[in-house]
Formats: structure tokens, sequence, C-alpha cells
């Protein structure tokens, strides 16, 4: 397959297609409330959490609404780049996988990759718990990447460790008020596609759905990840699987 320079097919509107599907995330089991730890009232836990919000980055006004599992990714400009988001860059970008293993993979990936990039730090082998949610997405202006006009590019975008075509990529859809980006998953070994949803209004529904319990345990270079009772699936990654040195 010919590999177009990325310029060649920058986006257009004419390349929207509706997306509507249901997608997955998973968080540490930290994004549950944990100022009730400081307070000895309900009182006093609210006023800490507004004390807290009040020093927090501006929400994006069409975030506002959204249970924060779904707006705090709009909210922050992180210093660690993203595939489709620059480093600092606001506003951000909510990502999500259209299946659950995929959501783990990447999960998976990022705390590796903090290992390998953390010289003379022991990775606990304590158990870490995820919560994996759904939320529907329903948009009109999606940008496909797996679809015409841009698989042709598939080397730019499925990059393991570059990521500066699928930023400018993400930068040219927002000069079009493009909503979402759909893309293969470089980190799945099957290559499902995630979503990089750029408008908070894309959201279907206000609150998410806690659907799975995931349990990380990190030993012997590996990550393994397994869900909790009743479900049985189970997966396993190591250093090498994502390109990443063992630290």
């Amino acid at each position: 397959m010919t590999i177009a320079p990325a310029s060649d097919t920058d986006p257009t509107p004419a390349d929207f297609r509706p997306y509507r599907g249901k997608v997955w995330r998973l968080v540490e089991a930290q994004h549950r409330i944990s100022t009730n730890r400081l307070a000895a009232s309900a009182e006093e836990q609210a006023l800490l959490e507004s004390l807290v919000e009040d020093v927090k980055p501006t929400l994006p006004v069409a975030a506002r609404g959204l249970h924060y599992l779904l707006s705090t990714p709009f909210r922050y400009g992180h210093s660690r780049a993203s595939r489709f988001r620059r480093a600092k860059e606001r506003p951000g970008i909510f990502y999500g996988s259209e299946h659950v293993e995929t959501a783990v993979a990447e999960t998976a990936y990022w705390r590796l990759l903090f290992f390998s990039r953390s010289p003379g730090f022991v990775p606990p082998s304590t158990v870490v718990e995820h919560s994996a949610f759904t939320v529907p997405v329903a948009v009109d202006r999606a940008l496909d990447l797996t679809c015409a006009p841009f698989d042709t590019q598939v080397a730019h975008w499925m990059d393991a460790n570059e990521y500066s075509a699928c930023q400018e990529f993400a930068a040219s859809a927002r000069t079009i008020d493009a909503q979402l980006i759909r893309y293969a998953s470089v980190r799945q070994p099957d290559h499902h596609a995630n979503i990089a949803l750029l408008d908070p209004k894309g959201f279907a529904a206000l609150t998410p759905a806690i659907k799975q319990t995931w349990h990380f345990r990190y030993e012997s270079g590996r990550i393994t990840a397994f869900a909790a009772f009743p479900s049985s699936a189970r997966y396993s990654f190591t250093f090498e699987i994502f390109g990443l040195s063992a630290p």
C-alpha cells in the first residue's frame, strides 16, 4: 500500500460520517470520592469539594452537566502528550474503546510505559483495582481513519511512538468542527477500534454505567489484568509486547 504524506488528505466536511456506539473506558478505583476521609461531616466534605473545584481549570461549557468521569478529560491540558493531543493542549479529549479488552490493553500500556520511564523505580506487586464503564456516543461529524481516504496513511496513524501526524490531523479536524475520530488501536493485538471524542456534546448520556471491575497485578516483568467474578477474562502484557524497555 502506498503511504501518502499526511498533508495530502487533510480532513474536509465531505469526509464526515455519523457514529453511534457504546464505548468503554477504564479508570482506577480512586475515582471514588476520597475527600470524605478528610472531613468530619457531610457539610465539611461539601465545603472541601467546593474549594477543590475552585482551583481546578475551568470546565468547558459543553462539558458542564456531565458526570465527572466524562467531563474530566476535557478539563485538563496534561503535560504528557497523547495520540491526538499535544502536551498541555486544551480542551482535552475523551478516549474510549469499542471493546473492553482494548480498553484493558490501553490501560496496561500506559502503566508499563510509566514503569519503563522510571529508572530505579520498583513497580508495586499489589493489585490495583480499576472500574470499567461504558457510555453511549452519538455524533454526526465523525472522521474514520480506518476508512478511505485516510486508510492509505495507516503507517502514520499506527506509529507506536510518534504521534505528530495524529496530532496534526486532530488539529485540522477541530478547524472543521469534527466531533470524533475513530482509529485502530496500536496496543491491542487485533487492532480493534478506539475513538477520540473531541466534542463533549457527543455523549448520548450524562452519566456512565459502571459495568465491570478489573484488577491489574505487576509481577515478574508483566502486568496481568483479570476481571472480577463472575467474569473469567484475563489478559497478560509485557514490556516487549509494547516495544518498551524494562526498568
